[in-house]
């Protein structure tokens, strides 16, 4: 999204303020505080959207610093949700949530069912997968409270990883990038910048070698970096996330968490193209036309990294991959399409992203007006 920052005081002005003084798109349906004492539980569920259908969009446990961060961080990212899910063509509006704390220290069998029970509260208006500091496996184990679910093992009828997508859906967009830059979509010969190799960026770093790029990773994780070296002995390392940015690079993925693009790193990028998988990447509004200034070709995030999203809405109605693949794959065509229009209009590619989002926000949820036999409005 073009605006991920808050510019007013206390996150309560942000989410009360009148329609007036927000930035478009930027009013929640609903937030959620959801608090249980035995467990440790301290969550946040955002709803921004449901003009397109139920609210879908991952839980991400992080030990925040305040919890004033947590939910400006749940805002942002429903936010983005809405505009991911819109732009893939799916049925389905954004959301998301953050659970307070270090999960490697407090995340609990007893924990995750009590955030179950809270999702499962809201009667299928938001519907949760994995996200940073969550997996499969905890999924499974949220299912056990709740129906309104995705992102579960095979085993219980899930999709799995949704990594896996994700990753495949940002290699299409670097791909379209490059073709829109250099006239070919493939990466081949390509420096390319990988920061954060978890569970996204060493699928991406999988695509990449296979396709002849010289990939330069780098992450906070150690054990990371060594298994990304381990399987692609070709892979050089850098230092950390600014020295990789210095680094002489075509294209840079940012591909861990959100802010990447900001006042201090985009004056020095040497890449001609940034794509990748983190969301939010950009720190605040006018990164946009930073980026465009210095001649670099930004892939809108949401529309970079929506594999994943396409991947677990496919789980929704039973879950096919090759099917969900097929339709990740039209992410390819759909960065094509953005930068042209963003050509034909004369802005970014982040500010034609969001025009086609809520053209769409607006022309198909306008159809809930049209009342169905024994259905209510919304």
């Amino acid at each position: 999204m073009t605006d991920v920052s808050e510019a007013r005081s206390g996150v309560l002005s942000r989410i009360f303020a009148a329609e007036a003084d927000t930035a478009p798109g930027d009013s929640h349906e609903q937030v959620v505080l959801c608090h249980d004492r035995d467990t440790g539980l301290k969550a946040v569920i955002a709803i921004h959207s449901t003009a397109l259908g139920p609210a879908l969009g991952g839980t991400r446990f992080h030990a925040y610093a305040s919890e004033e961060d947590a939910v400006q961080d749940a805002l942002n990212l429903a936010r983005g949700m809405s505009y991911k899910n819109a732009l893939a063509g799916l049925d389905l509006g954004g959301g998301k949530a953050v659970i307070i704390g270090d999960p490697t220290k407090i995340k609990t069998e007893a924990l995750l069912r009590a955030y179950g029970r809270f999702v499962q509260s809201l009667n299928g208006r938001y519907v949760t997968a994995c996200d940073v500091g969550t997996y499969v496996a905890d999924m499974d184990v949220i299912a056990r409270e709740t129906e309104f679910v995705t992102g579960r093992s095979p085993e219980n009828g899930g999709a799995g990883d949704s990594s896996v997508l994700t990753a495949f859906g940002v290699f299409q967009a670097m791909r379209a990038s490059a073709q829109h830059r250099w006239g070919t979509p493939s990466l081949k010969g390509r420096r390319v910048g990988v920061a954060g190799v978890g569970k996204v960026g060493h699928y991406l770093v999988e695509h990449l070698v296979e396709d002849g790029a010289q990939v330069v990773v780098t992450d906070v994780s150690e054990a990371a970096v060594n298994r990304v070296r381990a399987a692609h002995p070709s892979v050089e390392v850098a230092a950390d996330t600014p020295a990789l940015i210095r680094a002489d690079l075509d294209v840079y993925a940012p591909c861990a968490l959100g802010g990447a693009l900001n006042d201090e790193t985009v004056p020095v990028l040497t890449a001609q193209i940034v794509c990748g998988a983190a969301n939010n990447q950009l720190a605040h509004p006018g990164v946009e036309k930073d980026l465009a200034d210095r001649g670099i070709l930004y892939t809108p995030d949401y529309l970079a990294n929506a594999g994943g999203v396409i991947q677990v809405a496919d789980e929704i109605h039973g879950f096919n991959f090759e099917r969900a693949k097929a339709k990740a794959a039209k992410i390819f065509d759909t960065t094509l399409e953005i930068f042209a229009r963003a050509e034909a209009d004369g802005v970014p590619p982040a500010v034609a992203a969001d025009r086609l989002a809520e053209k769409r926000m607006a022309e198909v949820g306008r159809l809930r007006t049209i009342l169905l036999p024994g259905s209510r409005r919304g």
